[in-house]
């Protein structure tokens, strides 16, 4: 039972993570239909943009967040309105293409500026854990966590409580219809991938002294984030939460009763097990 509830628990450490890159994504395509797979690639920036911050200045890693979100929202509202602004209205297939494409650009200007090399961001806590309740909690984990459920929770509150989150909710929800009632749903678009490229990058912040940094390594969770987002139902925040938790436990049970090789083919199963079942996911058609 302890291992069990070991488990559960470090399940959900790490899906809080995975949790915060799935809402950047439905956020993304909540407001514009976008299915982005540039996504891993601007985690892999934020990943990038910690280390050089720790490497050059001794920045704590969870302190650079203050530096690696305004970046990547900047980075990414400059995005959407170069590129993505321009496929709005064009086959999926050319909207895929072009993530696609962005998403080698960076991927591929980042090993030329440091290599293939992977690089690892050792810090004084890097290995440390402590005990509550019995369970041992890894340290930077926790930390994570803890940022993530607050991120998570301001995100919830500026979404449902504000002027300009009601609008990128109405936006999400028609298009059409949040234009003809005066919103600018231009500026919501841009708000929109500014904060899910915000939110990637700060997840590459969070996982960063404890995950090698390499230019590749956002591939691995632009699919992740692909599963949170469809698992939790297409377009809404508390689904991707729901999602990434359950696939951060699903993966760490899968770990230790199965295979620590087999743990992303279990997700896999699962995910499709339940898309059999819940076509639209687990909150259906729920928005933001």
């Amino acid at each position: 039972m302890a291992l069990f509830l070991q488990s559960v628990v470090s399940g959900l450490l790490v899906g809080g993570v995975y949790a915060l890159i799935g809402i950047g994504l439905t956020l993304i395509f909540g407001v514009m239909r976008i299915i982005n797979f540039a996504h891993g690639d601007l985690l892999m920036m934020g990943m990038y943009g910690t280390w050089i911050a720790f490497t050059a200045w001794k920045l704590d890693p969870f302190l650079s967040i203050l530096l690696v979100f305004p970046a990547l929202f900047l980075w990414g509202a400059f995005l959407q309105r170069t590129f993505i602004n321009r496929v709005l209205g064009a086959l999926p297939q050319n909207q895929i293409l072009l993530t696609i494409g962005l998403g080698l650009v960076m991927s591929n200007t980042a090993m030329f500026l440091f290599t293939s090399d992977y690089r690892i961001l050792t810090t004084s806590y890097s290995s440390e854990s402590f005990q509550l309740a019995g369970l041992s909690l890894s340290s930077p984990l926790a930390v994570s966590f803890v940022i993530t459920a607050t991120i998570t929770a301001i995100l919830y509150w500026f979404l449902m409580k504000t002027d300009t989150g009601q609008a990128i909710r109405a936006t999400a929800q028609d298009r059409d219809a949040a234009q003809l009632m005066g919103i600018n749903v231009r500026w919501m678009s841009i708000l929109s991938f500014g904060l899910g490229a915000a939110f990637a990058g700060t997840a590459g912040a969070l996982i960063s002294p404890t995950y090698y940094i390499f230019p590749q390594v956002g591939q691995p969770f632009t699919l992740k984030a692909f599963v949170v987002v469809v698992l939790g139902g297409m377009g809404s925040v508390v689904g991707a939460t729901l999602g990434g938790l359950l696939v951060g436990v699903t993966e760490s049970l899968a770990a230790v009763y199965i295979s620590s090789g087999l743990k992303d083919l279990v997700v896999y199963v699962v995910f499709l097990l339940i898309l059999l079942f819940k076509p639209a996911g687990l909150l259906g058609k729920s928005r933001m």
